[in-house]
């Protein structure tokens, strides 16, 4: 498989590194995490200006026809800056369930605001007692005059506290208890949003509904019928946030070199002490085999083989769970009291890599899920993630 990527990405992705050069310094990213904003509205605009948002979208909606390897561009870019903007939120989670499941209509109403960058969506798809399993939800739409009336509690709805609409997965009346999709305004009445900031400065919300009546064209797709394209969104939010993992930690490993050939100890370079040569070399290896994953589990987040694609998935979640912490806590320890302090960016890349570990399944969680199919590959055609 060719891992690299096409001249229009690398241009892409070039454009938007150089975007944060000049538009995202670390006291400035620093200054609206410590603000009651969770992102910068001057980036977002930026982004739509460059077509950001338009990436995996249809052209008949404004978008591009990309793909899940075009998002993983911008989201290593992502990752390298730590962008506190909620691309994943709204595109690649909300706007991926909307592109999946709606109608043509539905799509041209709420895609070409997220395209232009007028709308953003929010994925609301996990509960406060279900932890991983997207298939437990006690959320319910119980059906009324030819539309719904939605109650239930979500719970780390990524990009919730600016979300203009909420992606609900609930449980609808007369559809045999499966579970279906609305999509559900976020000041309509009886919605409450609680938001708050994940370790990383990035934003999320606890949802609640409170009888929030629903129109027939807030339900997307067929109703009961949405279990499959949860679990395919949740697998394209855990690979972007995979190549976002990926994009911070080039930058852990980039700051540890570059303090190894900097920092003197006894009248020369640490770089030069061996011990600290061969872990440097073994961190740049693990982090070349997390790349081969995550490319991987990108290319496959779009297919239709559920099998073939949660494996994949998995797999990039887990290698990065796991060897992501071991490159985070050897990078600090290699810079002493330098790795731990607030002023150094060191910190933030490392709460990065572990906030994207915890988000749709941890590294324990994966291991399970792939061993599960592997041992039995049946089991994707039922919930993967549960």
């Amino acid at each position: 498989m060719d891992f690299a990527f096409s001249e229009e990405q690398q241009l892409f992705g070039d454009a938007l590194r150089k975007l944060f050069e000049n538009e995202y310094s670390a006291d400035r990213r620093r200054a609206i995490v410590d603000s009651e904003e969770s992102y910068s509205g001057d980036v977002w605009g930026h982004f739509a200006e460059m077509g950001l948002f338009g990436l995996p979208f249809a052209e008949d909606v404004g978008g591009f026809g990309g793909n899940a390897s075009d998002v993983l561009v911008v989201c290593l870019e992502l990752g390298r800056s730590l962008s506190l903007e909620p691309f994943v939120a709204s595109v690649v989670l909300g706007g991926g369930a909307v592109r999946l499941a709606g109608s043509p209509e539905q799509q041209q109403s709420l895609l070409a605001g997220v395209v232009s960058g007028e709308r953003k969506l929010a994925a609301a798809f996990l509960e406060p007692h279900a932890r991983y399993d997207l298939a437990d939800v006690d959320t319910e739409a119980s059906a009324q005059d030819g539309g719904h009336r939605l109650t239930g509690r979500k719970a780390v709805v990524l990009g919730g506290d600016c979300a203009d609409t909420f992606i609900v997965s609930a449980r609808a009346s007369g559809s045999d208890g499966g579970l279906s999709l609305f999509a559900v305004d976020a000041a309509a009445p009886g919605v409450s949003v609680r938001g708050y900031k994940l370790v990383d400065g990035r934003g999320a919300a606890e949802v609640e509904f409170e009888d929030v009546e629903l129109g027939p064209d807030a339900l997307l797709g067929e109703a009961g019928s949405a279990l499959p394209v949860i679990e395919q969104v949740a697998d394209l939010g855990a690979a972007a946030l995979c190549a976002e993992a990926i994009g911070a930690i080039e930058m852990i490993n980039e700051m540890t070199l570059e303090y190894l050939k900097t920092r003197q100890q006894f009248g020369r370079p640490i770089g030069s002490f061996q011990v600290l040569q061969h872990r440097m070399v073994d961190l740049y290896l693990e982090l070349e085999h997390a790349k081969s994953l995550v490319f991987v589990a990108s290319a496959m987040a779009d297919g239709d083989n559920a099998d073939a694609r949660a494996k994949a998935v998995s797999a990039a979640k887990n290698y990065i769970g796991d060897k992501g912490r071991d490159i985070a806590k050897d990078a600090v320890q290699m810079h002493g009291g330098m790795g731990v302090t607030r002023e150094y960016a060191l910190g933030d890349y490392v709460k990065r890599v572990l906030v994207a570990d915890m988000l749709f399944g941890d590294a324990d969680h994966h291991l399970e899920r792939f061993g599960r199919i592997s041992a039995d590959p049946a089991a994707a055609g039922a919930s993967v993630w549960a």
